[in-house]
């Protein structure tokens, strides 16, 4: 992977709940774990646009409800700052489920993505509609 550009504030923790943006039948994600998290004891790990999270399914189809998946976070509410100076913050917070290669596991993308998550996984840039 490669690091993101801009200085991404970890708006969401453990326990955060993600709205699906792929049509993989998930409706919402629950986060459980981040991966690369490196933190002190007794703190909560937390993610913010473009990071890797370890995720259960909350709501979703029969055939996946309460199965854990690997997804990429594509927005965040909490404002971050880019390189050039620009906030950014979105409506709602998103990820797309992803497999072992960091290839999504639906066939398309609803909504916006962020600029820093296309830079670090190339496939979900492909799938993307809108990139902001």
């Amino acid at each position: 992977m490669k690091a993101v550009s801009g200085s991404i504030v970890r708006g969401l923790q453990t326990g955060s709940i993600l709205t699906c943006a792929d049509n993989s039948g998930v409706k919402e994600f629950m986060i459980i774990g981040v991966r690369g998290y490196k933190g002190r004891r007794k703190m909560r790990p937390s993610a913010g646009v473009g990071s890797l999270v370890i995720c259960r399914v909350y709501k979703g189809e029969e055939k996946v409800r309460h199965e854990v998946f690997k997804a990429v976070v594509i927005r965040q509410r909490k404002e971050y700052r880019r390189p050039n100076g620009m906030r950014l913050s979105f409506e709602d917070n998103a990820a797309v489920a992803v497999d072992d290669k960091m290839d999504p596991k639906g066939t398309l993308i609803k909504g916006p993505v962020a600029k820093e998550v296309v830079e670090r996984f190339p496939t979900i840039g492909k799938l993307a509609g809108i990139v902001v």
